[in-house]
């Protein structure tokens, strides 16, 4: 089943239309009807991320991948960088920061 499919099947199963979960989800309805339609196959992780809590579900049962669980304090930290829009590029950047940094330390 396919993220769009997904997202189709469990709107239908709350009983909302496509206007109402992007009304709730501030998704465009012509962005979300791409997505259930597999017109849109990529949709970005902040889309997902609201739509999978307006669906009650998770990013990752959408995109249908198996992850460890992630400690609550983490999730909360994550879910606020993507609220106050934080772009994949700029976490990666900061990874990789951290990963210099931490990298550095181990030398001294």
């Amino acid at each position: 089943m396919t993220v769009g499919e997904k997202i189709k099947s469990l709107r239908l199963g709350k009983k909302y239309s496509i206007s109402e979960l992007s009304e709730k989800a501030n998704v465009s309805k012509s962005y979300l009807s791409y997505i259930e339609r597999g017109i849109q196959g990529n949709p970005s992780l902040q889309v997902l991320s609201r739509l999978a809590d307006n669906l009650d579900t998770t990013v990752e049962y959408l995109m249908g991948q198996q992850v460890m669980p992630v400690d609550e304090e983490w999730a909360g930290l994550v879910d606020e960088a993507i609220k106050n829009g934080i772009s994949k590029e700029d976490f990666a950047y900061y990874l990789d920061f951290i990963k210099f940094k931490s990298m550095n330390k181990k030398d001294k």
